[in-house]
């Protein structure tokens, strides 16, 4: 078989099953050959995909959100003991006030998730007024927490004086050399955006804009959602990561950031296990995150193998849960065939 071929048969019979209109991936080492594709169309009925597509990264927003926090660690201008208050007074009188950076970035906050704020709050400063009055869970454990990553993204701006998305742009986008991905496209750079959702709440298929329904509340920048990316731009963090974090962190940072694990979450990222969408075959030191829309990256040091998988699963339904298998199976064809 073809180099390539198996990932392309998996993302093809996924696509010919309705998974989703389009798809890119790529895979390899951080160093060497680089296989990557793409199939299908923007929209079920639009143009198809390229290298240039932007696919709405969803929650691979927060690991990158998570390296301009620890960039931030590592200048000295955040520490991962800092509590909320320190840097967000709004919540001094709380009972969130003394919630750390660490607990943010592992999602055992106690500040519950898969809140549908949206739904009650018009505007952003009604759902950020939503986050300061959230309740806590009454007890401590690893919860999954979009509105943790919301109120770590305020954080960091406050931390650095900057808006966060200038902050994502300064200390990791930039620097990575990762010059497609931003917040907020221009209209200009709407059409090449994969498609995501047909939606109640908007009464429109989404592209361009922020499939997730908070971050729209939220102008479209946040912690947890909002960033856009092409496949060249995963692609180079991928390899960087690989490399320690060459150009974003340093080292000694990554290593911290990747291997602390604490009920299978690293910080701003997934710890491998089983069931985590990363496929069978990584190793134990892997490390990575998925997106709601059908997007995901992994990386795994000790192999020495990174894999990213674009795809707008949810458009035009969120219906189906089928990317699951589909992630895995994936993953799975990458790093055999990177490491062949």
């Amino acid at each position: 078989m073809t180099r390539g071929t198996a990932a392309v048969e998996v993302l093809a019979r996924a696509r010919a099953a309705g998974e989703f209109s389009g798809a890119a991936w790529a895979y390899g080492r951080s160093t060497g050959r680089v296989t990557h594709g793409t199939l299908g169309t923007l929209s079920w009925d639009g143009d198809p995909v390229g290298p240039g597509t932007l696919w709405d990264l969803a929650s691979l927003t927060k690991p990158i959100v998570g390296l301009a926090v620890m960039a931030l660690v590592e200048t000295g201008e955040l520490a991962l003991d800092d509590p909320i208050a320190r840097h967000l007074p709004e919540y001094a009188d709380t009972g969130k006030a003394g919630i750390t950076v660490f607990e943010l970035l592992t999602h055992t906050s106690r500040i519950p998730g898969q809140q549908p704020l949206y739904r009650h709050c018009r505007t952003r400063q009604e759902l950020l007024d939503a986050l300061v009055g959230l309740p806590l869970r009454a007890e401590p454990g690893v919860e999954y927490s979009s509105q943790g990553f919301m109120i770590l993204g305020l954080m960091a701006e406050s931390a650095a004086g900057v808006p966060l998305d200038r902050l994502v742009r300064e200390r990791v986008t930039e620097p990575a050399g990762m010059d497609d991905t931003r917040f907020l496209l221009p209209e200009r750079d709407r059409g090449r955006a994969a498609a995501t959702e047909d939606c109640p709440w908007r009464g429109r298929i989404v592209q361009g804009t922020v499939h997730d329904e908070n971050a729209e509340v939220l102008g479209g920048v946040a912690g947890h959602a909002g960033l856009f990316g092409t496949l060249d731009d995963l692609t180079t963090l991928g390899r960087a990561l690989c490399r320690g974090g060459a150009g974003v962190l340093g080292a000694r940072t990554l290593s911290l950031m990747t291997a602390t694990r604490t009920g299978g979450r690293a910080l701003a990222w997934q710890g491998w296990q089983r069931g985590c969408g990363g496929g069978d075959l990584l190793s134990p030191s892997a490390y990575g995150h998925n997106g709601f829309t059908g997007t995901s990256l992994w990386v795994d040091p000790e192999l020495d193998v990174f894999a990213v998988l674009l795809t707008n699963r949810v458009h035009p339904s969120r219906a189906s849960t089928a990317i699951g298998r589909i992630r895995t199976t994936f993953h799975n064809v990458a790093v055999a065939e990177a490491l062949a």
